[in-house]
């Protein structure tokens, strides 16, 4: 009683959640559109069952046609289980109620049974008023009928209860689309707008929320027998897989099919002479036969046969989004290309109606400048991202249809599109480790080149952008994460319980990682992404209980499975309020960028356009750039020659802009220990080493203004704190003794010293 007592509290709680959508309903009822059989060689089938039961008036209606190969009088046995729980038993004679008399004694033949049932007061108080409400409702009705003879079971009939009320609507799957897109899209006009600290918290949370959403609809491809709610709950998320059922989608799935010589399958299109069984949670063996029935109502002709499929895994998620299991591949497949397309066609059409905005006056000169100078390298980034994106969706797909073999055709399809998709991610995560440890060679700083060179932003940005510069390689080990629940889920459809353990490592792992590592650009990124991979994780050990591993009774199955899709419920909303209130303040604010903290890694200052040097701050980055000296010019990344000793002896950045001489090994070639020299002009004073007021130059400043450029025996010295890019310069004072200084400082500050840049990404360690 006390665990009868815990389910009602959980079930009261979700149902209160729940009821407050369109879910409610004013009419309480009880309904079974499926009877199936529930133990082998029974004497019983029916080609049509429907019941509903109204507790307002104490009626069952039922209406039922079948075949018996019974021969004699019979007793009926009734027992009505919920979440596991037998709450219900009473015993039937059809010889002492009249409205079962053509059943006293039962005869071989046809049987229709058309009738209504009053029930006393007495057995309304039995059955909780929380079956009446709480969605997706975990109950049967089983029926035993025995021999009076031989009290043998000579037949057992089940049937599945439904009050009408489900977790899987479509408003929910297109709710949380329309936000995750929503944020996608908006994290890209942010960045186009400049705002590149903002774009790149909103386009990190946005594909955070868009994972978690994939991990959801992952559970449910699991051949895990889980629990009704869950399965209706994950199938809310398959979209993010792309399983979107499209009639004419479906007509070609099934012809290209047909074309490349491969058999569709017709599940969808037989209900009427065939009974759909899915799955959910383990019973003893002779009632393993049939689980749960998953149809609409089904009217089956009397004389016709019937035979019994049983979907599980992703094809239980496939029949209930009304997909052939032969199409499945397909339909993810065809929506990932759409998808593509229409994001290149998009972009391709921003860039004109950008171009005509500003000549027709609607926009000024330098809106989306950045993105009009370079619209092909912002395109090829975006196509790369969602590759990124729908890496998850392919990889199952692709090696799930390896295992089906739907056609020849489709093997050729998915074996490219995995292969491709994986080498194109690998080599773009290799090439930003290459360059990130060029940037380092020579800046001893890895944010230098990966944020300052537009191209290498631009193109290669979506693999590193959410992580902090010093965790640039984190990208790998988030592929590798991906590929193993792909591996497990794909070929271990029939071995449910490998599937279990194999997410859980999986998914400890993946959450320990990111607990020590912390690889995210700032502290609430982190909280967010590890908060979710907390969450998939006890998702994980959830699903383990589900398999039966630990042999737990049904009843706390049933209730694991409420509180499962309770506090998912919960933090998926809690994320979908984060994510669209930040892309809300995006869009909304003048300066979104506010709202964030600058970056420990400094990327900020690398970042900035030059149509965006609008503060002496920022003209003072680019003066140390060298960018104020020289036009924009992009760099070829992806040339490996581009990074070779010799263009690295020419001393240039990675956009071809000459760069402050760096204190590495590498650079010091012809120097020979001398300090390096600023490349800021001493004419203009913007940050006097006296510590005076920085609105002008010291009086006792030299006429002569490129002094410290003529050589390195002149009275201009270099302040020995700084061993950056870019030192900081010491201007001569009359009151300077050179000699005196360099006798006493024989040496400039020690290769290994942290600079300011290095500290910020975090080298001083």
């Amino acid at each position: 009683m006390k665990s009868l007592s815990i389910f009602r509290l959980s079930s009261l709680v979700l149902a209160t959640l729940l009821t407050l959508s369109p879910l409610a309903s004013a009419v309480r009822f009880i309904e079974s559109n499926s009877l199936n059989p529930c133990q082998e060689n029974s004497g019983f089938t029916a080609t049509l069952f429907d019941v509903i039961f109204t507790p307002d008036n104490g009626s069952l209606a039922y209406n039922i046609n079948g075949v018996s190969s019974i021969t004699g009088n019979v007793i009926a046995e009734l027992q009505v289980i919920a979440y596991g729980y037998t709450f219900f038993k009473q015993r039937v004679d059809p010889c002492a109620n009249a409205d079962l008399k053509q059943l006293c004694p039962m005869n071989p033949g046809q049987i229709v049974i058309n009738s209504n049932f009053d029930f006393s007061p007495d057995l309304f108080k039995q059955i909780p008023a929380i079956a009446y409400g709480v969605p997706d409702l975990d109950g049967v009705v089983r029926i035993y009928i025995n021999s009076t003879s031989t009290n043998a079971s000579v037949a057992c009939v089940e049937a599945e209860l439904s009050n009408g009320k489900t977790v899987y609507q479509k408003g929910v799957g297109w709710a949380t689309a329309v936000i995750a897109g929503l944020a996608l899209l908006v994290s890209a006009v942010t960045s186009g707008l400049g705002h590149s600290n903002t774009a790149a918290h909103v386009a990190a949370n946005a594909l955070s929320l868009f994972g978690f959403f994939q991990a959801q609809a992952i559970i449910g491809m699991t051949s895990v027998e889980l629990p009704p709610i869950v399965q209706s709950w994950t199938q809310n998320f398959q979209w993010s897989l792309g399983l979107i059922r499209v009639g004419f989608m479906q007509d070609i799935a099934t012809w290209y099919q047909r074309s490349t010589g491969g058999t569709p399958s017709t599940l969808l299109s037989t209900l009427a002479t065939t009974s759909v069984e899915v799955q959910k949670r383990s019973l003893p063996v002779a009632e393993k036969l049939i689980i749960r029935a998953y149809h609409e109502l089904i009217k089956r002709a009397n004389s016709a046969a019937t035979t019994t499929t049983v979907v599980r895994g992703i094809k239980r998620v496939g029949f209930r989004a009304g997909i052939e299991s032969t199409n499945i591949f397909l339909t993810g497949l065809a929506f990932f290309v759409a998808f593509v397309v229409v994001v290149a066609v998009s972009v391709a059409l921003f860039k004109g109606f950008c171009e005509l905005a500003v000549k027709a006056g609607w926009f000024k000169g330098d809106k989306f400048q950045d993105f009009r100078n370079g619209w092909r390298i912002v395109l090829k980034g975006i196509l790369f991202r969602i590759v990124l994106i729908g890496f998850p969706q392919m990889c199952i797909l692709c090696l799930w249809e390896l295992t089906q073999r739907d056609s020849a055709a489709e093997v050729v399809l998915a074996l490219f599109y995995f292969i491709s998709m994986a080498l194109a991610l690998v080599w773009a995560a290799l090439k930003v480790i290459r360059i990130a440890k060029r940037s380092v060679t020579m800046h001893k700083n890895p944010a230098y080149i990966l944020y300052s060179d537009p191209t290498a932003l631009n193109k290669w940005g979506f693999l590193y952008v959410q992580f902090r510069a010093t965790a640039y390689y984190f990208i790998l080990p988030v592929l590798c994460y991906i590929l193993l629940k792909a591996l497990f889920i794909a070929f271990a459809q029939t071995a449910p319980t490998i599937q279990a353990i194999a997410l859980v490592i999986v998914e400890a792992g993946f959450l320990i990682a990111v607990c020590i590592l912390r690889p995210w650009m700032d502290k609430k990124t982190n909280v967010f992404n590890i908060s979710i991979a907390a969450i998939n994780f006890v998702n994980a050990i959830f699903l383990l209980v589900f398999s039966n591993v630990f042999n737990q009774p049904g009843l706390a199955t049933g209730i694991m499975g409420v509180i499962f899709a309770l506090y998912n419920v919960i933090f998926a909303t809690l994320l979908l309020i984060m994510v669209l209130i930040s892309s809300v303040y995006a869009i909304a604010s003048k300066n979104p960028d506010t709202r964030y903290q600058p970056m420990r890694d400094d990327r900020g200052s690398f970042i900035k356009s030059q149509s965006q040097l609008n503060t002496e701050l920022d003209a003072l980055g680019a003066t140390a750039r060298g960018d104020m000296r020289m036009p924009y010019k992009t760099r070829d990344l992806d040339d490996d020659d581009s990074f070779s000793s010799a263009s690295v002896g020419k001393h240039h950045d990675a956009a071809g802009v000459p760069l402050p001489p760096s204190t590495s090994a590498s650079n010091k070639v012809g120097l020979q220990g001398e300090p390096p020299r600023s490349p800021i002009d001493s004419s203009t004073p913007f940050i006097p080493s006296d510590g005076g007021p920085r609105h002008g130059p010291p009086s006792q400043y030299t006429n002569d203004s490129r002094g410290m450029y003529n050589s390195y025996n002149n009275s201009a010295t270099f302040d020995p704190r700084s061993n950056n890019g870019s030192p900081a310069p010491r201007y001569d004072y009359q009151s300077y003794n050179r000699s005196e200084s360099m006798q006493s400082n024989t040496g400039y500050r020690p290769q290994n010293n942290a600079s300011p840049w290095q500290r910020g990404a975090g080298y001083d360690h």
